[in-house]
């Protein structure tokens, strides 16, 4: 069994064009085996806010909305076991925010997610912006090396 077919994709928001499916599944084991880790049985589950806000609420005790929240059931040493959960409404937002593409920010996110998963932080300044950078990183090898434009 290839490591993309342990990450899958769950849709609980309205459906939306995700290109390349079984690609972004290889291109995201990739990232993961990169970062020293493997998948055993990743769910990523798009969402709408009211969903993920209520997760947030539920299990983080937090009372905002998100992008992104990462569930991680594995330990240490081990091969994956998660859920990353992503609001499609919210990266829809942040993409006019910043003025990106939906595909674009799409991948942020979901790369972002991964990283946690790999042991990446972001709530310090200096944590956040490692954060970014591989997530640059990883959007450049994923889109560039397809031959596609991060601006199309």
């Amino acid at each position: 069994m290839s490591m993309s077919s342990k990450i899958h994709f769950h849709y609980l928001a309205p459906p939306f064009m995700l290109l390349s499916r079984k690609k972004l599944k290889d291109f995201l084991a990739q990232l993961l085996a990169d970062e020293g880790q493997a998948a055993e049985d990743i769910n990523v589950i798009f969402c709408t806010d009211e969903y993920l806000l209520k997760v947030n609420q539920d299990y983080l005790k937090h009372d905002n909305y998100t992008d992104v929240i990462t569930f991680q059931h594995s330990g240490v040493g081990m091969a994956v076991i998660a859920d990353i959960y992503i609001s499609v409404e919210r990266v829809r937002e942040n993409a006019a925010s910043y003025k990106a593409t939906f595909t674009h920010e799409l991948h942020r996110v979901l790369f972002h997610g991964f990283l946690h998963l790999c042991g990446y932080k972001d709530k310090a300044k200096f944590a956040a912006r490692l954060m970014r950078d591989k997530e640059d990183f990883y959007l450049s090898r994923y889109f560039v090396s397809r031959g596609i434009s991060i601006r199309d």
